[in-house]
């Protein structure tokens, strides 16, 4: 049996109605009338909508027993198991309560609400550090991967490569307006859409993540060996790095946008005087190089040299990761910055990377380019001398050990966040005693980076393309999330507003490049399919708890001997517990009016999203407007309503429902989901992020997973301040 989970602890303010149970159906037939008696005339005719309100009542009626005791029994069974009773589908009867806060619980959700409001105290500098370091750094493994694709080209490709975020930016200024939050784009399609396409989200930032990490590590174990004779191979250093910077963040040592700034700053000053160093360089030596480069490489027709810089266009967007992980920090950065920030990383991503590849061309002859050196201080030395060159691999290499370390707190945090949303197990919350360090998720993501980079067979070039895919599906979702917000929650407030063009342009160029990408090299598209499918396995596994382990029963139901050994049934009555107790984790939705058709669609929601049996229907009551009229009728129900599909008979069934609820004290959801718990909770006071953080702590329900509907323009609070799901228009 999945037992109703148990009410909050209301004290003196709760109390628990006792609705009449509906035990068998009413004829459907005109109800007799005294020949004198008022009201409408006998007559062979249907009655008119307005008579049947009084003349017909379809549905049952039924006692609900005092102790809450009963089943909702259908006229048709609804279990598929043979050897359970219906007890096995039947949740529970809900409870109607009124509740009152406490000042204890206003006090700790004044708190969580300033927690928030003091994390969103980023500036646009100190934001765009938090995201620069990735963004100006890729540009030691950009280069290698242009050049051996575009050749003399590279400089066109990387240049018209990096513009392209010229499209993006808007997009993303308008997801960050509407949703000031962290962890997009997997938030941004919680929020829009189903919970399935988010966890598609989640699995492709996990991968970005993993990306960064061994890419990261990869690239500066080659630096450190092109300069050292390393006593071990560089798929050895690169090992080292990923397990060095894992134990390092089991200290709980985690990014500051200090730190942050501080080596980020010290990348733009190395950058600014090999910058500088070279274009003396090149200005003294003249364009003999350069002529001779272009000569050697230069295609001979239209075709091969479009080819090129197209195949360089492709993994030229590398020059820009880093930005898909900038909306990610959009919930610290303070009101209105958001667009400086993007301003300050795409502008010098522009410049950095443009002029670095024409210096190389322009400096070092195409064959040393062509070899795989590292061109930045090979770039360094001939322009200043050996110094130079070591301050550029010392550089390189602690921009890039801070690569792997933000790949890996970045993975944890979307650990957390996932488990939050019970995605993932609880134990992914687990923390060190002393260091506070999420243990679960460190090992999880060094484990998943160590497979990872095993499976590419330790190739740097492997593993570039394999993070051009998954950057560029990454960058497609945030033209996709606001479409999908456009759509179906196009009632959020949002200061900027991006044109429906520029929206299909961006995706119709993400799947342009994704093209390309394959078409250089195939064989990365299977990689990436394969880590793919294997990361959604994972996660579907995860959110589908219930389900699978109701598969698993189903089969051991089919075989009635299993039945009778002692053994085996012990095991199937604690795979029962084990499912009843996963369906206990209650969700709480926060109902604004009493209208069945909003209600009912919130509840499908939580039927189709969340594994729960247990429903808080939370209504704040306002003082002025009091309690809807229908709310608690409609939160409880007539089981015919079951009948209808709702895709098909939701405006009937509205209609009719409303019409009749006043004439009868038969409610309308807890009969229509038998599998669900639903308590009807009237909470006094305003609707506000601090009172709703304040009935998270009563209820004991983490504000992830609370529920409420699409604002409106004028909505007095913003969004990110509630820290709930908006699940409906």
């Amino acid at each position: 049996m999945f037992p109703s989970c148990p009410p909050p602890d209301m004290g003196d303010d709760g109390e628990h109605g006792t609705e009449p149970n509906l035990e068998s159906w009413i004829a459907i037939e005109p109800i007799a009338r005294a020949p004198d008696a008022e009201g409408p005339s006998q007559s062979a005719d249907p009655p008119t909508f307005h008579e049947s309100r009084f003349d017909i009542i379809l549905r049952r009626q039924r006692t609900r027993p005092p102790d809450g005791s009963g089943l909702k029994h259908p006229l048709v069974p609804s279990s598929r198991f043979l050897n359970l009773s219906s007890d096995f589908e039947f949740a529970g009867w809900g409870s109607f309560t009124r509740l009152k806060l406490t000042p204890e619980d206003y006090i700790i959700g004044e708190e969580r609400l300033q927690r928030i409001r003091r994390a969103m105290m980023l500036g646009q500098w100190m934001g765009s550090a938090l995201p620069g370091t990735a963004v100006l750094g890729g540009i030691f493994y950009t280069v290698p991967a242009v050049v051996a694709v575009s050749g003399v080209y590279s400089p066109i490709s990387l240049f018209i490569a990096t513009l392209t975020l010229f499209l993006w930016r808007p997009i993303m200024e308008e997801l960050a307006s509407a949703f000031p939050i962290s962890g997009a784009p997997y938030s941004y399609l919680l929020n829009v859409s189903r919970k399935s396409l988010a966890l598609f989200g989640a699995a492709l930032l996990l991968l970005d993540f993993a990306s960064t990490a061994v890419l990261s590590a990869a690239t500066a174990s080659a630096y450190v060996a092109g300069e050292v004779d390393l006593p071990f191979p560089v798929f050895v250093g690169a090992a080292l790095v990923l397990a060095i910077f894992a134990l390092v963040s089991l200290t709980g040592i985690k990014e500051s946008s200090r730190i942050a700034a501080v080596v980020l700053a010290c990348h733009v000053a190395t950058m600014a005087a090999l910058g500088i160093a070279a274009s003396v360089h090149w200005a003294r030596s003249g364009n003999a190089q350069l002529r001779g480069n272009w000569k050697d490489g230069a295609m001979s027709s239209g075709a091969a040299v479009a080819r090129q810089v197209f195949n360089g266009f492709c993994l030229g967007m590398l020059g820009l990761t880093g930005v898909e992980c900038t909306p990610s920090y959009a919930g610290r950065v303070k009101s209105g910055r958001f667009p400086l920030v993007l301003r300050n990383l795409h502008l010098p991503a522009i410049f950095l990377n443009t002029l670095m590849i024409t210096l190389v061309f322009a400096t070092i002859p195409l064959q040393t380019v062509l070899s795989g050196a590292n061109v930045l201080s090979v770039l360094a030395e001939m322009s200043a001398g050996p110094w130079l060159r070591k301050w550029i691999v010392v550089d390189a290499t602690v921009v890039l050990c801070g690569g792997v370390l933000t790949g890996i707190l970045s993975a944890c945090e979307l650990f957390e966040q996932l488990a939050l949303d019970r995605i993932l197990p609880q134990v992914f919350l687990n923390v060190l005693p002393l260091s506070d360090a999420p243990y679960i998720s460190i090992l999880a993501i060094t484990a998943l980076n160590a497979v990872f980079y095993a499976s590419a067979g330790a190739s740097v070039a492997v593993v570039s393309k394999m993070f051009s895919l998954v950057w560029l599906i990454v960058m497609g979702l945030f033209p996709l999330s606001l479409l999908l917000l456009r759509f179906n929650r196009g009632r959020v407030p949002r200061e900027h507003s991006t044109s429906l063009s520029v929206i299909a342009l961006t995706l119709v160029l993400t799947t342009v490049v994704f093209a390309g990408v394959v078409a250089i090299d195939p064989s990365t598209a299977g990689y990436f399919a394969a880590y793919l499918i294997g990361v959604l396995l994972v996660f579907g596994a995860t959110q589908n708890q219930v389900r699978l382990l109701r598969a698993v029963y189903w089969a051991y139901d089919q075989y009635p001997a299993l039945h009778r050994w002692r053994a085996s049934g012990a095991w199937g009555r604690a795979l029962v517990r084990v499912m009843a107790r996963l369906r206990q984790q209650p969700v709480c939705v926060l109902a604004k009016t009493d209208e069945i058709n909003h209600l009912l669609h919130m509840l499908l929601y939580v039927r189709d999203n969340e594994e729960t049996s247990c429903v808080k229907l939370v209504h704040f009551c306002d003082p002025e407007h009091g309690v809807p009229s229908e709310l608690e009728a409609n939160a409880k129900s007539a089981y015919f309503f079951l009948s209808f599909h709702p895709s098909i008979y939701i405006p009937f069934c509205a209609s009719w429902m409303l019409a009749h609820l006043s004439c009868a004290e038969t409610p309308v959801l807890d009969e229509a989901f038998p599998e669900i718990t639903i308590d009807l909770i009237i909470v006094q006071g305003t609707f506000t992020p601090a009172n709703v953080a304040s009935l998270a702590h009563r209820l004991q329900i983490p504000q992830s997973l609370m529920f409420m509907s699409c604002p409106g323009p004028w909505f007095a609070h913003p969004v990110a301040e509630f820290g709930t799901r908006i699940i409906s228009l």
